[in-house]
């Protein structure tokens, strides 16, 4: 057997068991998931009943309030996110800053933060006697303290705030890693043609990060549409169904109400099916072919 011929046996073998498990552990499951959604039943007596789980969607009031909460903090999160983590890559970038190193890893940081002690971290600055209550009260911008986590629109705003400053950094090493892979001859090229520090950023980085910018876009959205830690441990979908989001309400169809397996796997095929659609409208507005 020659040389070649064992590179390629190596190299299909190691493919076949990746995709082996992957076939196992995500794609089998998947297709479960499907059947079982068109069951009904509580717990383990379950009954095939076609799509009167996907009906039964439309109807249900708490659905589409965890469908709305999930793509606002979608829609307000991840352009917010994405375009600090560009800016602080570009910055952090400059071979002129000094202490590049420890800016990239404080920055970085708070993605590898426990998720207990982010969120108690969260829950007191923004506590009633909390640091941010107290310097609103110390420059006069409110009278009496604002009760963040119990309110519910200040409670989507916590959240907010609190998956930017875990996941900027995270995604900053994408834009880092595609931003050292650009010849520094073009930006030489564009200040010799007169081009200032923005138009290099919005004429040449932008355009050239495209790939990195989608990829980025539709990996936060994911994670944002399967958002569950972050709000279970800040305010456990609260107030009310305030906050709740859809992989929490699916884990509650699960497990803490009445188990209805079969509806929750409804309810998760509708975040694929969402996930989807919002995927090829980035395809199409981003034109990539």
């Amino acid at each position: 057997m020659n040389k070649k011929k064992r590179i390629t046996i190596v190299a299909w073998s190691m493919i076949f068991l990746a995709a082996f498990f992957i076939l196992i552990f995500s794609y089998i499951p998947m297709i479960q998931a499907f059947f079982l959604s068109l069951k009904t039943g509580k717990g383990a007596n379950l009954t095939f009943n076609g799509l009167a789980n996907y009906e039964r969607m439309f109807r249900d009031s708490t659905f589409w309030t965890v469908v709305g909460n999930t793509l606002l903090y979608a829609v307000i999160q991840i352009p917010i996110m994405l375009l600090l983590s560009l800016i602080l890559a570009v910055l952090l970038n400059d071979p002129r800053l000094k202490g590049r190193g420890i800016y990239r890893t404080c920055i970085f940081l708070p993605c590898v933060t426990s998720m207990v002690s982010y969120s108690i971290l969260f829950k007191n600055i923004f506590s009633v006697d909390g640091f941010v209550n107290n310097m609103l009260i110390k420059f006069n911008l409110i009278d009496a303290p604002i009760a963040f986590v119990l309110d519910a629109s200040w409670a989507k705003a916590v959240i907010i705030i609190a998956l930017i400053w875990r996941y900027t950094g995270y995604y900053m090493i994408f834009y880092l890693s595609a931003l050292q892979n650009i010849e520094g001859s073009i930006y030489e090229a564009a200040q010799i043609d007169g081009c200032n520090a923005f138009h290099s950023f919005t004429k040449i980085t932008v355009p050239l990060l495209k790939p990195i910018v989608f990829l980025t876009s539709i990996m936060a959205l994911n994670s944002t549409l399967q958002l569950f830690d972050e709000v279970v441990n800040l305010t456990n979908g609260g107030p009310g169904n305030a906050t709740r989001t859809i992989s929490e309400y699916i884990y509650d169809l699960s497990f803490n109400f009445v188990p209805s397996y079969g509806y929750a796997a409804a309810v998760s095929y509708a975040v694929f099916i969402i996930v989807g659609i919002i995927t090829v409208v980035q395809k199409g507005v981003l034109k990539e072919k």
